[in-house]
Formats: structure tokens, sequence, C-alpha cells
């Protein structure tokens, strides 16, 4: 296996215990704690990057040296970037294609805008976030 393939493996496998924390705790806290969506989806997107902050910081980054709060920042920025662009894809297929149906809202939102985001996360956690020697090289030759 491939310094890249152990680089994409470990960024998904971050990727989905981040996923899997935040839709967990989104629906307690819609459930139980009885919160209003906006506030339970803005508490589960933080814990969310935090698990993917630190299993890249402790897993697929290992070898990055990054002090400070700042990494974890740029993070949560990068992150921010890509729910917007699930947004971006929800907004243009729902308003401006007129495809309204709730299985058009998932696929633009949860299928193509999900792609979209994780693109551009995993360039973003590797270009901006841990760009030190934890870094395996360039992927555009």
């Amino acid at each position: 296996m491939t310094a890249h393939q152990r680089e994409l493996i470990g960024f998904a496998a971050v990727g989905l215990l981040a996923y899997t924390a935040d839709l967990t705790l989104f629906s307690w806290l819609r459930g139980p704690a009885a919160l209003d969506p906006l506030t339970a989806k803005s508490l589960s997107f933080l814990a969310g990057c935090t698990v993917a902050y630190l299993g890249n910081a402790r897993g697929t980054y290992r070898n990055a040296r990054l002090p400070g709060l700042r990494p974890y920042l740029v993070f949560v920025a990068v992150n921010l970037a890509g729910a917007l662009v699930q947004l971006l894809c929800l907004t243009v297929s729902h308003y401006g294609l007129g495809l309204t149906s709730q299985r058009a809202d998932t696929v633009s939102g949860a299928v193509v805008g999900m792609g979209l985001a994780t693109v551009l996360r995993f360039w973003g956690t590797r270009t901006w976030v841990f760009r030190a020697e934890g870094r395996v090289g360039s992927w555009t030759g």
C-alpha cells in the first residue's frame, strides 16, 4: 500500500467516525435533549469537527507537529467551507433547477454535495492544516 493510499484510507476512516459522532449527537440533542435544530446542528458540527481533527492529528497526520489552537481553527474553517459547498449544491438543485423532491434534495445535498465537500476538506486539511512533514507529498504532480 502506498503512502497516498494510507493517507486516503486514514482520512476516510476518521471522516466516517466524525460523521457518526455528528449524527449521533445531533439526534440526541434534537430528541431527548429537545434542543432547536440550529443549536443542535451547531453543537454536533463542532463535536464532529473536533473528532475529525483529533483523529487526523493523532492518526492520519500524526507526524505533523502543530502547536497551538490555530490548526484546529483552520480545520473548522475548512469544514465550514465544506458545509457551504453542500448547502450550495442543495440550493442550486432545489431552487435553481426546481428539483424539489426529498430524493432530489438528498442526492444534491448528501451525495453530490458531500462528495464535493469531501474533496475540498481533504485538500484543505492536507494543504492548510497538516502541511508539515507528516504530509506524504503532492497530489498534483
